[in-house]
């Protein structure tokens, strides 16, 4: 072999070494110079995921020697199974519905199931809240056939949790005006009066239902009791919530209602060492992601298993499980 090609072969070989190295170090369970590397998958920059993630990848780095977490916003729920399962990244905030379609290859995951996925805990209720203008006079979600109501996006989560519900109360899409719009625009177009009826999943207070409720009088439909508990028998994510009355300005009614619980999923790149070393960090210091959103503060240790659609990693449930 000529002087050159060994050359030639040699830096072939130091450069695939290195790229090996790199993309080892973003593996969550490797080491780089002792330096371990963990991405958490969260949501968009306006959401609850984003600071949320940001304030456990902080927890992990300052609690962890050797830790370098790093929170990145994602298209959220979806996109972080999906991430997880292909080691893009290491943790997600993730609902526990779209946690449960994908280990089982449901609804959107048809055909798409996602293997090792694990819960580490279950953080905060993500309430269905069906919002309606006052003026609309719709008290009751039987009430809502030839009615326009914005149901999500195709393929959200949001839209399954619609589906759903409707159909314990014997309403089906061909017996409303479904309008098939994101988050952001089903708010805008219950503002603007072009749906009666906008379908919120996330914590509350929403932003986008204050924005709403400080320009017109609203009001929340209920989901009754004996409504949630076939739902629950059903579909074992949903949790039972009441939103309190005065949540929103103007509405001072408790609205009994259902919630998906967002969750911390890990993927197959957490082994159980690391998933207990990062649960401990974790709620031993609850009081700093505290401080980066109110809704954090309904993230305890007694409501951990609360709606968990999926085994527990094994290092989070020897923690769990510490007296």
């Amino acid at each position: 072999m000529k002087i050159s090609t060994i050359k030639k072969t040699l830096a072939v070989g130091a450069v695939l070494a290195a790229a090996a190295v790199f993309f080892t170090g973003c593996n969550g369970n490797s080491d780089v110079e002792g330096k371990k590397f963990l991405n958490i998958g969260t949501g968009g920059t306006a959401g609850t995921y984003y600071p949320i993630g940001g304030a456990i990848a902080e927890v992990l780095n300052k609690e962890i020697p050797g830790m370098s977490a790093n929170a990145q916003s994602t298209g959220a729920s979806v996109a972080n199974v999906n991430m997880l399962g292909d080691g893009t990244i290491d943790l997600a905030t993730v609902q526990n519905d779209i946690a449960y379609y994908a280990a089982n290859g449901t609804e959107m995951f048809v055909d798409k199931k996602v293997n090792g996925l694990k819960g580490v805990a279950a953080l905060y209720p993500e309430t269905c809240q069906f919002v309606t203008l006052r003026s609309s006079g719709i008290k009751s979600l039987s009430e809502l056939k030839g009615r326009r109501v914005a149901v999500g996006a195709v393929g959200s989560g949001v839209e399954a949790n619609v589906r759903q519900i409707l159909a314990a109360y014997g309403v089906s899409y061909d017996d409303i005006d479904a309008k098939f719009l994101s988050f952001a625009e089903g708010a805008s177009a219950l503002k603007d009066g072009n749906v009666d009826v906008a379908v919120l999943t996330a914590g509350y207070p929403t932003a986008s239902v204050q924005d709403i409720a400080a320009q017109h009088p609203v009001r929340l439909l209920p989901v009754e009791d004996e409504i949630a508990d076939a739902l629950i028998a059903q579909y074992p994510f949903y949790t039972k919530t009441v939103i309190p009355a005065g949540t929103y300005v103007g509405f001072d009614e408790a609205v009994p209602s259902v919630s998906v619980m967002a969750m911390l999923v890990a993927g197959p790149t957490v082994n159980e060492e690391l998933g207990y070393t990062v649960t401990k960090a974790i709620f031993s210091n609850l009081d700093r992601l505290r401080t980066a959103h109110p809704v954090a503060r309904q993230i305890t240790r007694e409501t951990v298993q609360m709606g968990m659609s999926l085994p527990m990693n094994a290092g989070a449930e020897k923690f769990f499980n510490e007296k």
